[in-house]
This record gives structure tokens, C-alpha cells and sequence, in this order.
């Protein structure tokens, strides 16, 4: 996650929406990780449809004023450079700002009480009066649609993601099912054991080929991945993911609840995978209106 934000999300950003004097200056400190990113568009209020988001950007002179909240923002609280997401008051549209790390006005703090992703540090934002440069707004940044193609990207990152946590899943409980005894012999010898971990292994088969065609097309030419197709491998791999690490951990029985175990960690965790970077019904959404041309969010 800590990953993704700052290279996918980010630098995706930077890359895609920025101008070159921008891109010159963040991305090779970037990819060193010597600077890190974060990226702020969901708020208190305004979760999937962030097309709508309420904080503001008001223009002033020799920049723009920032207000608003944003929240579950990762690497918020330390990064060098936050992308802002906010709503042009002259405009109406969506634009991208650059935040830059000890800018007053700028308040984050950690968000406390997860159960899922707890290593990694999500935060509150407060925006209040933030002055950024116009050297700092992403001058191709111009709407909503532009957002969109970055979360494009990074929606083909959590797919894999959810591939891991499910290959753990697989792997943790076909070895404990090989060591584990009941009523005289291993468990692995039971024909209900067999068949969760042969369901487990047809479904992780399957997410994997997917993810796996999926990077590569992205390699063969990137323009190529459309929403609806990184949208589907984003729900599909996770909604699999999140079935195969349930049967995992149902498996173990009372030892799938101990962190010893690991799989209750991949528990917790792909509830957190299933839910970001759209939720399921979100991502649903998006491919149907691929695949039908029509839109069917409201």
C-alpha cells in the first residue's frame, strides 16, 4: 500500500497530469524514495462518488486557497508532497494541487482503531486556507476524467494485491491441513477438507491467469488497459481473494483466529483490499457501463 500510493498514485499523477518543470523536480527523488507521496482525494463525506468532492479551490493572487477535509489518506501524515484533489470555485471541475510538506493551514492526523492494514498510517486531512503556487497546480488536470485514469492504474496494482493475500491463503492452509490430526490421520485426508482446498486453488487459479493478462497487455502497450477492464480485474480478483482467504482461515477452525497462524492477518487485511480503490459495488458499476454504454450509478 505505502507503495502503490507514493509510485501508483502519486507519481501516477505527477506523470500523467503534471508539466515538465513538476515531473523534473519530484519523480527521480521519487523513484530514489528520497521524497515520498500521497494522495488525497476521498473525504469524511464523499467515499465512491468522489466526482463530487466538496473541498474547494479558490483562486488567488499567484495561486489558489485550499479548504476542506479529506480522510484515509495514506502516507499523509509524513510525506513530502500530498495531490490534493479539490473543486475549482470558477470552474466547477475536479483539479489536481501539490501540497507540499509544512505548507500552513495543512493538518493531518492518524486514524486510529483499525482492524485491517494496521501497519500502514491512513490520516485525517484538515485544509484550511492552504495556499499552493500555481507552479504547483497539475496543469492537465483538468477534470474528473483525469482523476479516473489514475485510479485506472493503480485498481491493476490492487488486483495483485488481493492474488497475494489469496496465495497465502492457499498456501497457509494446505500446510496446515498436512500437519493438523483429528480422529487418527491428517486432516488433509477428510474429503470436506479436500474440497475447500480444491475450490481454493480452482479460484486462486483463476485470479491469477487474470492478473497475469491483464499485465500482460499493460506491457504491450498501457493505453491499451481500459477503465472497465482494470475496474473488473479489481473486483473480480478481490471478491475471489476475500472468498478463498475466509475458506482459509475456516480451515484452521479456532487455530484461524490466531496471529501465530498468519491467515487471520490476510483476514482482516482483505477486507481493507476488497473496499479501497473502489468498492465492489463501484467497480461493478464501471464495467457494466463498458460493456453496455449505458450508466447506471444513480
Amino acid at each position: 500500500t505505502f507503495v502503490g500510493v507514493t509510485s501508483g498514485l502519486a507519481m501516477g499523477a505527477i506523470a500523467a497530469c503534471g508539466s515538465e518543470e513538476q515531473k523534473q523536480r519530484w519523480l527521480p527523488a521519487m523513484a530514489r524514495l528520497e521524497k515520498i507521496g500521497a494522495f488525497a482525494l476521498t473525504e469524511p463525506h464523499v467515499g465512491s462518488d468522489a466526482a463530487h468532492i466538496r473541498t474547494t479551490a479558490k483562486r488567488v493572487d499567484g495561486g489558489y486557497l485550499l479548504n476542506g477535509e479529506k480522510r484515509w489518506i495514506g502516507n499523509a501524515t509524513f510525506a513530502d508532497v500530498i495531490v490534493v484533489w479539490a473543486q475549482d470555485e470558477e470552474t466547477g471541475r475536479v483539479g489536481g494541487f501539490l501540497v507540499e510538506k509544512g505548507t500552513p493551514g495543512y493538518q493531518a492526523t492518524k486514524i486510529e482503531g483499525k482492524i485491517a492494514k494496521r501497519s500502514v498510517i491512513n490520516a485525517d486531512i484538515k485544509l484550511n486556507n492552504v495556499f499552493v503556487p500555481e507552479a504547483n497546480r497539475l496543469p492537465l488536470a483538468r477534470s474528473f476524467r483525469d482523476t479516473a485514469n489514475i485510479l485506472k492504474n493503480t485498481r491493476y496494482g490492487v488486483a495483485w494485491e488481493a492474488v497475494g493475500h489469496a496465495q497465502a491463503a492457499y498456501e497457509l492452509a494446505l500446510e496446515y491441513t498436512t500437519q493438523r490430526e483429528q480422529f487418527g490421520r491428517p486432516i488433509a485426508g477428510f474429503q470436506l477438507v479436500q474440497q475447500k482446498l480444491v475450490q481454493m486453488l480452482g479460484d486462486l487459479t483463476a485470479i491469477q491467469l487474470m492478473a497475469w493478462r491483464l499485465s500482460k497487455l499493460r506491457d504491450e502497450n498501457e493505453s491499451q488497459i481500459t477503465e472497465g477492464m482494470a475496474s473488473l480485474a479489481k473486483q473480480y480478483c478481490a471478491a475471489k481473494a476475500r472468498q478463498i482467504v475466509a475458506l482459509g482461515r475456516e480451515v484452521l477452525g479456532g487455530n484461524g483466529i490466531l496471529l501465530d497462524r498468519h491467515i487471520a492477518r490476510h483476514f482482516a487485511d482483505i477486507e481493507a483490499v476488497y473496499t479501497y480503490e473502489g468498492t465492489n459495488e463501484i467497480n461493478t458499476l464501471v464495467v457494466g457501463r463498458e460493456i453496455t454504454g449505458i450508466a447506471a450509478f444513480v
